[in-house]
């Protein structure tokens, strides 16, 4: 059932954000009186699941249908359908070399309704049309996500005792108790964002509050690839404040009580939860001594740690004891609010793809394709997340598409950029052998991205 969750929420985003990019391209094709041969979404060789097309004043449907035929005798008249591989879309232009182009489609004289017959500002609008429209479905899913659920997350000044660390964390110089102050002398708004702007930064120096004194954590750029690969190396700190004893807790009668803030381990100074656990694991199967703050005073308290490093005791919930940013967006804010964040998402996916092109960080191992983009979808059905994820899927595929490789949008922008430049446009020859130089090598990243999630699905 979880996988079919996934796999139904990983179709329908795909779908949603392929059908909206073509439409872009499509939209700006009919505003500039350009011929829309088909509009697909999923691919269709040799026969279609279903299509539409409205020719001889009738619109005419045929299902599990071959391609050509007498449909092919109305070319001016845009085809619509499904194709049976379900992998992409897309809008068939008049006089546009990309995949869709066949040798026969540019033998003949240029005409008025081709893409290649446009003014260059009409060309550069059919060709960013999908982008832009990706562009603009992320503001309207975040505007429409900060109106619908409102925003919630912690604010690093609010996580008033620090960062819990793992191993790798601690390897690199942070301790428990650490206050991120600033990474790259860029303030961190966001808590769960610390570890991100590390890898989107590169960063080479954290300063920290560490003891009442500022300190600055210099880190090796080697530990980039395990950093991007160790998911978590900060978790927000709480102190070790007891709620009550389990039922079945080794100490019951020893005098811990509701309310009780641990201060020291054996002598040992330590508030943090995760210092805390830490030490009683060292102390396994002992009878050790707890120095735990009640009210104003403090007391020393017999404890046996059971052989598995615990205590039996439960822990006040952490979120009792931190301040939540809540923020509620009524419609007209929403949009604006949306668009901020949909600017940021850009911003910082831009960061996280250099990483991809920078070989030290052995960011391009991690390089997915569907399966990867499957794991991030919750197992359980949840709008807010789903619509959530779109949004981010949306600004990916439009910053990739970004890319000035031919074979992409960003390739025949780029290409129309040197035109207007130059005064010159590039030959259709040479367009034609850009674009197949430039699908070989998208061939070369899919191959790459589905090497990552075969290799992933065995480790």
């Amino acid at each position: 059932m979880v996988v079919l969750i996934k796999a139904v929420q990983v179709i329908l985003a795909l779908s949603l954000l392929i059908l909206v990019h073509e439409f872009g391209h499509f939209f700006f094709a009919k505003l500039s009186k350009t011929r829309v041969e088909k509009f697909y979404l999923f691919f269709n060789p040799r026969f279609s699941l279903i299509k539409f097309k409205r020719f001889g004043g009738k619109l005419h449907c045929k299902v599990l249908s071959a391609n050509g035929g007498e449909w092919d005798e109305h070319p001016e008249c845009t085809e619509y359908g499904i194709g049976w591989v379900p992998f992409g879309g897309y809008c068939k232009i008049s006089g546009m070399i990309d995949e869709t182009t066949d040798k026969e489609d540019l033998a003949g004289p240029p005409q008025p309704w081709e893409f290649r017959t446009k003014n260059l500002w009409q060309r550069f609008w059919i060709m960013f049309g999908g982008v832009f429209f990706n562009f603009i479905l992320a503001v309207v899913l975040y505007a429409g996500i900060l109106h619908a659920w409102g925003e919630e997350y912690l604010r690093n000044e609010d996580a008033v005792y620090g960062i819990a660390v793992n191993d790798l964390s601690a390897e690199i110089g942070f301790r428990d108790g650490d206050r991120i102050l600033a990474i790259e002398g860029h303030e961190v708004d966001n808590f769960a964002n610390i570890q991100i702007d590390m890898l989107r930064q590169q960063a080479r120096e954290v300063t920290v509050l560490r003891d009442g004194e500022i300190v600055t954590v210099r880190i090796d750029e080697n530990y980039l690839p395990a950093m991007l690969n160790t998911p978590g190396m900060f978790t927000v700190a709480v102190p070790f404040v007891v709620a009550g004893l389990l039922p079945d807790s080794p100490n019951a009668g020893c005098g811990l009580q509701e309310g009780d803030r641990v201060t020291a381990v054996c002598g040992e100074p330590m508030t943090i939860v995760s210092s805390v656990l830490n030490s009683f694991a060292a102390h396994a199967g002992e009878e050790i001594e707890l120095t735990v703050l009640r009210g104003e005073e403090s007391l020393t308290v017999p404890v046996n740690v059971d052989e598995s490093g615990l205590i039996g005791v439960y822990l006040t919930d952490p979120m009792q004891m931190l301040t939540i940013t809540r923020r509620e967006y009524g419609l007209l804010e929403a949009i604006p609010a949306g668009a901020v964040k949909a600017w940021k998402t850009v911003s910082g996916y831009v960061k996280e793809l250099g990483l991809i092109f920078t070989p030290k960080t052995g960011a391009y191992k991690s390089v997915g394709s569907f399966i990867a983009i499957g794991k991030i979808f919750p197992e359980q059905w949840d709008w807010s997340k789903f619509w959530s994820i779109c949004a981010f899927l949306s600004i990916m595929l439009g910053v990739l598409n970004i890319i000035p490789i031919p074979g992409l949008d960003g390739g025949h922008i780029l290409f129309l950029i040197v035109e207007a430049i130059t005064g010159r446009k590039p030959g259709d020859k040479f367009l034609q052998v850009a674009e197949t130089i430039g699908m070989i090598f998208l061939i070369g990243l899919m191959v790459l991205a589905f090497g990552n999630d075969i290799r992933g699905l065995f480790k």
